[in-house]
């Protein structure tokens, strides 16, 4: 939680009833509800946690109990719903259907048409039903399922839309709910530090990667020789990776749109992957107090991504059967990974040609 108070301090600080009335108040005010979380000194979970059981305030949570597979499946039957997942300079939200969900242990996979997830359930400590009640009388109240990590951050959201059913999405929370479930959350523990470049067996690490065959055998690789990611890019640059400017991700998306390419952009909040497949049109900056944003403002897409938070961008290429991948990964400051690109594409196939030519337009870092 960084700079906010710990659970402990936040609790010793306000009761429920005094969160719900704050929390409101920030809500009124026009803060998001992670915003609005923070501004007490609560993580998100924290905050939506307050406000299960009896009460008149706007917002109402009912916490839920899993299996989260079988309750993400059991909502292919209320149609369209908007997937959003979310980190600390991204937001990807997508609307479809939840459709084609399974599971390996405790990984998920969702390979509906435009609802593509990959899930990490041991991440997912908390779910609740959540409405708030509308500003506007007699429009209906906003209704989401959020599920949060053991920290109170989310990881993944998931809201009605006009063409959901309401009454089959009704009947899930119904089905899943556990008023019962009193869920605790903990402070976030300390970041495991890097390990020195001069610990990594930097010569097996690239030939590790020149022999790998699939892109997902790329986080077993980072595993086996206890290297970050950012880290081994370092150690393979030159041959495998080379750094972008910051500004290579607006002008990714601009040449994107323009050349109308499909891409694929990944954001993950560490319990969920989202994925959009697809062209990109209306590419829009945004500048807000205190922050610059780059969004994709489309039907059933939006992308909104913090440039002004963007410290390192890499150009990645890995091997595979079917050829070189490549992506385009952005870095904030703390090391956290923002958001991926690809070029579109299937197993099987080769990359496009369009999307390696547009990547090697990219400034790179010397340049800026």
């Amino acid at each position: 939680m960084s700079a906010l108070a710990s659970p402990a301090q936040a609790v010793a600080r306000l009761d429920a009833p005094g969160i719900r009335a704050r929390f409101a108040a920030a809500r009124a005010a026009g803060r998001r509800a992670k915003e609005a979380a923070e501004s007490l000194g609560l993580s998100e979970g924290e905050a939506i946690a307050a406000h299960a059981g009896e009460h008149a305030c706007p917002l109402q949570a009912t916490p839920l109990q899993g299996s989260w597979l079988e309750l993400l499946q059991s909502l292919q039957a209320c149609g369209p719903l908007m997937a959003l997942t979310r980190n600390e300079s991204a937001v990807h939200e997508k609307t479809g259907v939840y459709a084609h969900l399974s599971a390996t242990g405790p990984v998920g996979l969702a390979l509906g048409e435009d609802i593509d997830l990959r899930l990490f359930f041991a991440q997912w400590h908390a779910g609740y039903a959540v409405a708030e009640r509308a500003q506007s009388a007699g429009n209906p109240p906003a209704q989401s399922l959020q599920f949060f990590n053991a920290q109170g951050r989310a990881v993944h959201k998931i809201f009605v839309r006009e063409a959901t059913d309401r009454a089959a999405f009704d009947a899930v929370v119904r089905r899943f709910a556990l008023p019962s479930a009193g869920y605790v959350f903990q402070a976030a523990p300390p970041r495991e530090p890097v390990r020195p470049d001069g610990e990594i067996d930097a010569p097996g690490l690239r030939e590790a990667w020149a022999a790998m065959q699939d892109t997902h055998e790329f986080f077993g690789l980072t595993r086996r020789f206890g290297v970050e990611r950012q880290q081994s890019f370092r150690l393979v640059e030159g041959r495998f990776a080379w750094r972008a400017a910051p500004q290579a991700v607006v002008r990714l998306l601009d040449e994107a749109a323009m050349d109308r390419l499909p891409i694929m952009v990944f954001v993950g909040s560490g319990g969920c992957i989202q994925i959009h497949t697809g062209p990109v049109h209306n590419v829009q900056p945004l500048d807000t107090p205190g922050a610059q944003w780059i969004n994709v403002l489309d039907p059933g897409f939006n992308l909104h991504l913090r440039t002004d938070r963007i410290a390192q961008v890499w150009v990645v290429e890995k091997p595979t059967a079917d050829g070189i991948v490549t992506s385009v990964e952005a870095f904030d400051a703390d090391g956290e990974l923002m958001a991926m690109f690809f070029g579109a594409r299937k197993p099987g196939q080769p990359e496009l040609q369009a999307w390696r030519d547009l990547v090697a337009r990219l400034p790179r870092q010397e340049q800026a």
